[in-house]
């Protein structure tokens, strides 16, 4: 693969649909005059593309925001249709969808590939960049071995990047209930922190299996067990 780092990103026209039209987009109008975060990927729907790549970036965009990224971008070799579905059901309002239908872009970056054993024809290698006023300034490439690796394009690795001393966002999962009067109040305290946070509705058999208990709400912080809304407040301090 290619590392184009130092060079300007190539100059195409990306084929759009914008509220029911076509829409040309340069290059220019993406990259000209801003910090863009561009992660490309080998196609829409597909399982590491739907369940990671994606959905980290978009819980991510305010903290590489706050790092002075002006927009983060997803690329595939995939049409303005397939792009605008996918991004729709990742629910990424925040991610720009660009699509890459001819492959002209992701060829001009040196990153096409053949995956036509999988039947998918050419494709973009995974990768991300850092784009400031279109020069490509730092790129984290997928190490070219067989299958779909992936190591180094994630969000969490141009976080550190961007910030090598900064920390990640915290992941916050809260298992609750309507009407339940501590789950409103532990929300109030991971918002007036300014933590964002995942709810899942929970049921006895949920509750159970994550911690034993019957009770809402249940807090998970960074993948430990917090407890309910007391035990919360007591690790916010």
């Amino acid at each position: 693969m290619k590392n184009n780092e130092g060079q300007r990103v190539p100059e195409v026209t990306f084929r759009t649909r914008v509220d029911g039209t076509w829409k040309d987009v340069t290059t220019a109008e993406v990259f000209a005059g801003r910090k863009v975060v561009v992660f490309a990927l080998p196609g829409a729907f597909t399982p590491t593309c739907s369940s990671s790549h994606v959905p980290r970036y978009s819980e991510l965009v305010p903290a590489l925001r706050a790092r002075g990224v002006d927009e983060v971008v997803c690329v595939s070799v995939n049409d303005a249709f397939v792009m605008d579905e996918w991004a729709r059901s990742q629910h990424a309002d925040q991610v720009r969808f660009l699509p890459d239908g001819n492959g002209e872009f992701t060829e001009k970056m040196g990153m096409l590939v053949d995956k036509a054993n999988l039947g998918f024809g050419r494709r973009s290698w995974r990768y991300s960049m850092l784009v400031d006023d279109g020069v490509i300034q730092k790129m984290f490439i997928e190490p070219e071995k067989d299958g779909d690796p992936f190591e180094v394009s994630d969000a969490d690795t141009m976080l550190r990047y961007l910030d090598p001393k900064g920390e990640a966002p915290h992941d916050v999962i809260l298992f609750g209930k309507p009407g339940c009067s501590h789950c409103a109040r532990a929300k109030r305290m991971l918002e007036a922190k300014g933590w964002a946070y995942e709810e899942i509705p929970a049921t006895p058999r949920r509750l159970h299996a994550v911690s034993g208990k019957g009770t809402t709400p249940q807090v998970f912080v960074d993948g430990r067990y917090i407890g309910g809304a007391d035990e919360l407040a007591a690790f916010l301090g």
